[in-house]
């Protein structure tokens, strides 16, 4: 079994690139396996570590077709709707809650006397 070689943080070589290195170049992995590993030491906790790949074996990013930007639409308008009142609350609903803020959290005067 071959160890990955072990960099310190911001000593790579280059023809390495983490994932959000690779793509904001425009690529992505491609299904190959991790080439290398970049350690940060932090005091008194295990480093933070960071997977590289080879650029050169990079694939460009696949293109967004009508029927991903479809499924996204509808991932992100399902987000956004109130399980309990069905209503769209024009923003993501928090996970912690389970539903939109007004049901999470009744007003319980009533919105009179509002003024």
């Amino acid at each position: 079994m071959a160890t990955l070689p072990v960099f310190r943080w911001r000593l790579a070589p280059d023809g390495y690139a983490t994932r959000r290195q690779l793509r904001a170049a425009g690529l992505r992995p491609g299904g190959q396996d991790v080439a290398a590993t970049l350690e940060r030491p932090r005091r008194h906790r295990p480093p933070l570590i960071a997977h590289l790949y080879l650029i050169d074996r990079a694939l460009p990013v696949r293109p967004m077709t009508p029927g991903r930007w479809a499924a996204l639409d509808k991932a992100n308008t399902a987000r956004r709707l109130c399980p309990e009142c069905r209503r769209n609350a024009d923003y993501v609903i928090p996970s912690s809650l389970g539903m939109c803020v007004p049901c999470a959290y009744p007003d319980p005067h009533g919105s009179e006397g509002t003024a």
